[in-house]
């Protein structure tokens, strides 16, 4: 009989959030029966799954759960004891590091397991500008049996907040490696580097940084380019700001008539323009508030997997993604001349591009396909009952 696994988030799901779709997804049904209690749904014509447990819209219960994260108190709500006493829950899986701490009543009262995976958000930025989740995670960690993250820094990061190096371990992402054509790249004598970046306009995300050093291989390096980008910011005053200074970027390197701004895209958009570029560049770093990738984005894997080139940082868990020479190549975080040098040296190269998208299939193959990392943590899951 396959184990009865609650997964439990806050929505399911916005469309940024596919990753976690396809992690639940990737679990073999005849070992893990994967169950998703949540409080709001969005996108189920995307995100279908036949076991979701959500409140009623507009529900009183709804209101009283945003009472308790006010004052701070971990919830335990009807309709998810419900599912786990009638669906025989064995384990409960909570996605991010806030709702691991929220969902500890829950997995108290049920007498169950429980697993907290932490993500990036809620490992750096939280406990700095809210230090209570400090308190609240070193009280989480006494309690829960493991503790789950994307890599190696994340899982420093991690033990520095309070958890146990034995409860702490590595679970890598994923993406379907097997479903994703690779295309090595070429480019004509004649032709433009075509760039590509991909992400929600926030400061970690370093997009003025990679606009700069676009700015600079054009007009300095005398390099032909077409930049496009995916995404766009959120309402947040800051993500607005971030927003404001990556247009200014461009205007200050006069590079609109190169752009193409495509605003927020569908999973299979980004790939569509992903084997019309050359080069995926992400130049992630710490932003001004605290916040950090945590790990590492989604998009490198993806865009390994396709065959492309990529330039990024050395931010967070970005080198055990990117393999700095092989794959792609990698700057210190904030580090223009460096993502300019890259850039440059990438444009100059083309002949190597095909052994680097080689290389970072490869890898992606290895550490980051979907099918072998739901078969990780389903061995986790069997071992901890």
């Amino acid at each position: 009989m396959p184990i009865p696994v609650a997964h439990t988030c806050y929505r399911w799901l916005s469309l940024t959030e596919g990753w976690l779709y396809r992690q639940i997804q990737s679990l073999p049904p005849k070992q893990i029966e994967a169950h998703i209690i949540c409080e709001d749904t969005l996108n189920l014509d995307v995100f279908a799954w036949p076991r979701i447990y959500a409140l009623p819209a507009r529900s009183w219960q709804g209101e009283l759960l945003k009472l308790l994260r006010k004052l701070g108190i971990p919830r335990c709500f009807p309709h998810a004891k419900q599912a786990i006493q009638e669906q025989h829950i064995q384990i409960l899986h909570s996605h991010f590091g806030n709702y691991g701490w929220l969902d500890l009543n829950l997995a108290r009262q049920a007498g169950i397991k429980h697993v907290v995976t932490f993500y990036g958000w809620d490992v750096n930025h939280l406990p700095r500008k809210r230090p209570v989740w400090r308190t609240r995670y070193r009280d989480m960690f006494a309690q829960v049996d493991l503790v789950l993250c994307e890599g190696s820094h994340m899982r420093q990061s991690l033990v520095e907040l309070g958890a146990k190096p034995t409860q702490t371990y590595v679970q890598h992402l994923g993406v379907d490696v097997d479903n994703i054509h690779f295309q090595t790249r070429s480019r004509q004598s004649d032709e433009p580097l075509k760039i590509l970046m991909a992400a929600t306009f926030t400061a970690k995300k370093g997009f003025p940084d990679g606009v700069e050093a676009v700015g600079r291989l054009y007009h300095e390096h005398g390099i032909p380019i077409q930049l496009t980008m995916i995404g766009d910011a959120r309402a947040t005053q800051k993500d607005q700001q971030e927003k404001e200074r990556i247009l200014a970027t461009l205007d200050k390197w006069k590079l609109r008539s190169f752009t193409r701004l495509l605003g927020y895209q569908p999973y299979d958009t980004l790939f569509k323009e992903a084997y019309q570029h050359h080069i995926f560049l992400s130049p992630s770093r710490m932003a001004p508030d605290g916040d950090t990738e945590g790990g590492a984005p989604v998009s490198l894997i993806d865009m390994q997997a396709t065959g492309m080139p990529v330039v990024s940082t050395t931010h967070c868990d970005i080198p055990e993604v990117v393999q700095h020479g092989r794959a792609g190549f990698l700057s210190p975080e904030g580090d223009i001349d460096s993502l300019v040098q890259n850039l440059y040296q990438l444009a100059q190269n083309s002949h190597h591009w095909a052994d680097i998208g080689t290389a970072g299939r490869q890898h992606i193959e290895k550490e980051y396909n979907t099918r072998i990392q739901g078969q990780r943590l389903a061995a986790i899951y069997e071992e901890l009952v």
